[in-house]
């Protein structure tokens, strides 16, 4: 979903938003100024705290586990404050602290901390009804079994996938992966693309948001189809590395660099985590 979240109207806990909300008056005021009630001054300074940790938590969807250098670099806020938010997000349980997961070859020093959104602070986020589809997809398993639940994955992601391969076909070989990203983010996958570790050997599709991941969790299946489209689309073989439902801040997907030999019957590897 899209937008701002106002998290107190969701139902979540208000304990944090009286922190250092208080607002101080210039000493230096003209005595003419009409004063300003403290019950207004205090409702103002909660509306902008928690229009600011929207925008904390809307960052870290968009753009996946984030420190706080990131942060504050896309928001243009200061350490301090950003901090301040965080911590504020952590004690809702909106957010919680990792320790960033590194690709390829360790750099000297101890990986910064990021911060990525808990399950609590996604279902913000989301309106896709998991219960009810839970419930569909079970009931078809019952009846038909597992071979039902691919079938119904597979016509379920070929459908949405239809303008996906639009947008892909109409770029260059070159941008397709950017492209499809674009064209995943307009369906709420808030998705990106960019070089893999090793630049020559292709990229990583990420995905920092999956409207469907508690369902996910349950029927892998959608992971996995969603993962042979990637292939069918981009026209080469994809290895996932990650995935939100498996316990991942970031759906990982590396499409290895085309070469003039692939084709595009590459079938693609099963959804999940890097064996590695």
């Amino acid at each position: 979903m899209h937008g701002t979240v106002g998290w107190s109207e969701r139902g979540l806990p208000r304990s944090e938003e009286l922190r250092n909300n208080g607002v101080v008056k210039n000493v230096g005021e003209a005595r003419d100024t009409p004063a300003v009630p403290p019950q207004e001054e205090l409702a103002a300074g909660l509306r902008s705290d928690r229009s600011t940790r929207d925008r904390v938590a809307r960052s870290i969807l968009d753009h996946g586990p984030s420190t706080v250098a990131e942060l504050a670099g896309r928001l243009g806020l200061t350490h301090a404050a950003v901090r301040r938010h965080l911590d504020a997000l952590v004690a809702d349980d909106v957010v919680q602290a990792k320790e960033q997961r590194i690709y390829g070859a360790r750099t000297r020093g101890r990986p910064a901390k990021v911060f990525a959104l808990t399950s609590c602070g996604r279902d913000a986020f989301d309106q896709s009804y998991d219960r009810l589809a839970a419930d569909a997809l079970r009931w078809i398993q019952e009846r038909g079994g597992d071979e039902a639940i691919v079938e119904f994955t597979r016509a379920r992601i070929a459908e949405q996938a239809a303008a996906y391969r639009e947008a892909v076909e109409a770029a260059p070989p070159e941008g397709r992966t950017k492209a499809l990203a674009k064209a995943l983010s307009a369906d709420g996958y808030a998705a990106t693309a960019r070089s893999a570790p090793l630049p020559h050997q292709g990229e990583q599709l990420c995905q920092h948001h999956c409207p469907v991941a508690h369902v996910a969790e349950k029927f892998p299946q959608l992971c996995e189809a969603e993962t042979e489209i990637f292939s069918q689309l981009l026209g080469t073989h994809v290895q996932r590395l990650a995935t939100i439902a498996h316990g991942d801040g970031v759906c990982t997907t590396f499409i290895p660099k085309l070469s003039k030999t692939t084709t595009h019957n590459a079938s693609a590897s099963t959804a999940g985590r890097n064996p590695a």
